[in-house]
């Protein structure tokens, strides 16, 4: 079948619930999609922050299929091997203490919000508790990380949503003050909003939160589930503050394409929240899972993938900067390593269209945001063709 005839068919049978573009994908390799008409285009999305790795990985791929030669699933009846390992690492990188394997982000921050309200009943036996999260923040679609996603327009078609949640500006710390009582439980954002606009959490607004939590015994629950996993120049972005989560929630990168998340805990809270009975998944934990996080943490190592994070994000950087001052139209740009956007007057969805014809793909945060989520194994030579495509986009929407 040509393109037409499979987007008809996906048309047809899938719930339209996104809004696609008209690309059927048929391989990758390193930093580079085909479609099935053979068409290359340059990826600077990486499935959103997910495929670290590039495309192809050799040594990945044989890790995968490797052990569905084993077992790919098991059940957390059992213990297994590659759990076991993918635990040990995540500690290592993290500095946590407890892992649970999930299927996805949002699955993360289910368990994460669940393990803060178990926290707080065991404290003082209430049912009450309270939550902070931000405004303009992002942390899935499921009820419970849909009550804690900051923006209204998610949430008003499926109120009521969990409640006892409150939001406060982000980068604000008297916002977040202002919304303390004594049934808080738990305040959690993202270390740097994705969704929202590329925000970065400021050093003192990070340092002023986790100072509250300890003063109040309020647990903080920083979500890396995108900006987590190296994408910032440092395995996960809190380890830039020097200020430590009690849980973090990751995703996305963990497994470089397999759907797997987990949310972390120090040993206090995993001492004093769930335990046996209050929280499963069937999937989570499987061997195919835990096989893929064990090798991409190994990846990382061997490819020294943070080096290239930190030189490779300042050259982006660097680039991005000239870019916005080469056009009007920018009028902002901020951003950590490989996790980059420009602010833009306007909507982006014209300059996407042009980039995605030229074969560049980028995606947006928000309505006016360009965001820049590469593989991490990106190169300078890869961030200067992107530039001049994204210029050449610029250059013909202003001519027209």
């Amino acid at each position: 079948m040509n393109m037409k005839e499979y987007i008809d068919e996906a048309e047809a049978a899938l719930l339209h619930t996104y809004n696609r573009y008209q690309i059927v994908w048929d391989k990758g390799d390193g930093m580079y999609l085909y479609d099935i008409e053979g068409k290359k285009y340059l990826d600077f999305v990486a499935g959103i922050a997910v495929f670290a790795l590039g495309y192809n990985n050799k040594a990945y791929n044989d890790a995968l299929k490797a052990q569905i030669d084993k077992v790919i699933h098991t059940s957390n009846y059992y213990y297994n091997i590659p759990a076991i390992e993918a635990a040990k690492k995540l500690k290592k990188i993290s500095g946590m203490d407890r892992i649970f394997f999930t299927n996805s982000g949002a699955e993360a921050v289910e368990g994460a919000l669940k393990a803060a309200r178990k926290y707080a009943f065991l404290r003082d036996g209430h049912t009450d508790h309270e939550i902070i999260a931000m405004n303009h923040s992002f942390h899935g679609r499921t009820f419970g990380a849909l009550s804690v996603t900051g923006n209204p327009h998610y949430r008003e078609a499926f109120e009521p949503m969990i409640g006892n949640v409150k939001f406060a500006d982000f980068n604000d710390f008297e916002s977040v003050r202002a919304q303390v009582t004594d049934k808080t439980c738990a305040i959690i954002f993202e270390t740097i909003q994705g969704e929202g606009g590329i925000y970065p959490a400021t050093q003192d607004f990070i340092k002023q939160v986790r100072a509250l939590c300890d003063e109040r015994d309020i647990l903080l629950i920083l979500d890396e589930i995108q900006c987590g996993m190296g994408r910032t120049g440092t395995m996960y972005a809190w380890q830039r503050y020097g200020v430590k989560p009690d849980i973090m929630t990751n995703a996305k990168a963990i497994g470089c394409g397999v759907p797997v998340g987990a949310f972390m805990m120090t040993e206090h809270v995993a001492q004093h929240s769930l335990t046996s009975g209050d929280h499963g998944t069937t999937y989570g934990g499987n061997p195919l899972a835990c096989a893929a996080i064990s090798k991409v943490i190994d990846l990382f190592e061997e490819q020294d993938i943070l080096k290239n994070v930190n030189e490779t994000g300042a050259y982006l950087y660097e680039k991005l900067d000239a870019l916005a001052a080469k056009y009007d139209g920018i009028k902002a740009h901020r951003g950590v390593g490989l996790m980059q956007g420009l602010e833009c007057e306007e909507a982006v969805s014209g300059v996407i269209n042009k980039a995605v014809e030229k074969g560049l793909l980028l995606i947006n945060a928000g309505t006016n945001i360009i965001r820049f989520i590469p593989p991490l194994i990106v190169s300078k030579a890869d961030v200067d063709n992107m530039i001049a495509i994204v210029d050449a986009c610029f250059a013909e929407l202003n001519e027209g």
